[in-house]
């Protein structure tokens, strides 16, 4: 038995339709709204639309399609138990079903799958078996125990029932806004939301466009259209654990392949702008599968510039991994641009540097003097568009500092502005203090107008938290002779400061 492959004659698509009107979901599953995204509307020019399938009791549409095909096991099914394989969103809506229906359940699941998914997996009664990198190599291992159990297996995505189940939220859709839709936007993963949705669309309301989305680095089906055949990747991005699927399913690849209008795909700094965005319309955080939909939806409207659309992003999960957090805020930023810049190591360079960036914020600034005789200094800017940041670089240059653009470079971005600095020889007399700075426009160069000219920064480091005040970290060379003097700079600036020149972390690091 092979339980990746769909192997029943293949559904028409008024049988599909008629499944859907008729699948049982509203005994676990509940009618989730459709709410406006006000503020993501008028800065695209289009009306945007969110179906809230992340207010699912498992916060994940996948209750659904795990329900519709559990719910129509026979009685001798049922007693034997079932299995499934899945990276957590169909795991919880089959540990429900199961614990609805009375039946043992088995999950595995990759050992990537975030904890918090894991965690609800469990506290729902199923035996939880980890295994692999992927959702593919979960499968393979269900597979197996499959046979050894005599259990029946609840595929994800590619069975007729499980897509009818998911297929629910499109009649939902339509119900709830009878007016002009445009096109939906739905995460692809192994296409079971996607078909079903298409196939409930494509027979009642066929004008309606349906876009699939998928994270750049797990775009099989979008691959697999191209190719007119199922393309096995050989490897898949985690971050969007939701979605990544090397192979997707053999009925999912028909409907999606007929059905589907167009494919997009976005990178992970889209996802994580996609789940601020969300957050700031509803106060919820989706994981990085649910808000595929609405990084689509933003990736359309800049490439095709529509105005005045109806368009609708299914928010489908909300299984986000607390730890993640902290990456998807630094990640989200889409209007900041990085820079590396190299200025003269004399006096002055740092003032000359802060009058040239002005009143834009600034979300970084690492630097530590390594060189005699020049500067290397890793900057963020928060741009209002992103073709601003060749003019920002341009002046840069005119100045007479060397500059790249790193906007684009996921090596600067996910490491080196990390590990900018280290010990130097060249840093005598420094004192280490750490400032609190006023989130403002001007407050770095504020700071540096008050300090003498003579005294050099040998040392700075700053990332905007989103906080009232940014936590800074400065280096300055002041000799002995002039204590009382840096003192009184000190007392001039009135920020918050701590001295750490005798900190032991900094005597083993960075002196």
């Amino acid at each position: 038995m092979r339980n990746d492959r769909f192997v029943a004659p293949p559904l028409e698509l008024g049988e599909y339709l008629q499944k859907i009107l008729t699948a049982r979901v509203y005994e676990v599953a509940e009618e989730t709204p459709l709410e406006a995204a006000a503020a993501l509307s008028a800065r695209l020019g289009n009306v945007v639309l969110l179906k809230r399938e992340d207010t699912q009791p498992v916060f994940s549409f996948k209750l659904r399609g795990a329900y519709n095909k559990m719910v129509n096991l026979s009685a001798e099914q049922l007693a034997l138990g079932v299995i499934c394989a899945s990276a957590g969103n169909h795991a919880q809506g089959v540990a429900m079903s199961a614990n609805r229906l009375g039946c043992a359940a088995t999950v595995v699941m990759p050992v990537t799958t975030p904890a918090v998914k894991v965690a609800a997996v469990r506290v729902l009664g199923a035996t939880i078996v980890l295994h692999g990198d992927s959702y593919s190599d979960a499968a393979a291992r269900a597979t197996e125990l499959q046979i050894e159990q005599g259990s029946t297996y609840v595929h994800p995505f590619d069975d007729p029932d499980v897509i009818a189940g998911q297929g629910t939220i499109a009649m939902e859709i339509l119900r709830q806004h009878p007016g002009r839709i445009d096109a939906i936007f739905v995460a692809i993963g192994g296409g079971g939301l996607v078909s079903g949705i298409a196939a409930y669309v494509k027979a009642v309301r066929p004008e309606i466009k349906v876009i699939g989305v998928q994270s750049s680095d797990s775009d099989a089906m979008l691959r697999s259209v191209r190719a007119g055949r199922r393309v096995e990747l050989d490897d898949v991005g985690l971050f969007s654990d939701g979605t990544a699927v090397k192979m997707v399913g053999e009925e999912t690849f028909r409907l999606a392949r007929e059905l589907v209008d167009e494919f997009i795909t976005v990178d992970t700094d889209a996802i994580c702008a996609a789940i601020k965005d969300v957050f700031q319309e509803t106060r919820s955080i989706l994981e990085p599968a649910g808000a595929l939909g609405v990084a689509g939806i933003k990736a359309y409207v800049a490439l095709h510039r529509p105005v005045g659309q109806t368009l609708v992003a299914i928010a489908c999960g909300a299984n986000m991994n607390f730890d993640r957090l902290r990456f998807v805020a630094e990640r989200a930023e889409e209007r900041e641009s990085l820079f590396a810049v190299t200025i003269p190591e004399a006096r002055g360079s740092f003032r000359r540097f802060a009058e040239l960036i002005g009143p834009r914020s600034v979300t970084e600034f690492n630097y530590r003097i390594s060189a005699a005789d020049e500067a290397h200094v890793f900057v963020g800017l928060a741009l209002d568009e992103p073709a601003e940041a060749v003019a920002v670089a341009s002046s840069f240059v005119d100045a007479g500092f060397a500059t790249l653009d790193l906007s684009g470079d996921d090596l600067a971005k996910e490491h080196v502005r990390h590990m900018v600095g280290g010990r130097t020889d060249l840093a005598a007399d420094e004192r280490l203090y750490r400032f609190l700075f006023p989130e403002r426009p001007g407050a770095l160069g504020r700071f540096l107008s008050a300090m003498r000219a003579d005294w050099n920064i040998s040392l700075f480091h700053y990332r905007n938290q989103g906080a009232d005040y940014g936590r800074v970290l400065v280096g300055i060379q002041v000799p002995d002779g002039d204590s009382d003097a840096f003192q009184a700079f000190l007392d001039s600036v009135a920020y918050p400061y701590e001295d750490e020149s005798a900190n032991p972390v900094y005597r083993l690091f960075l002196r």
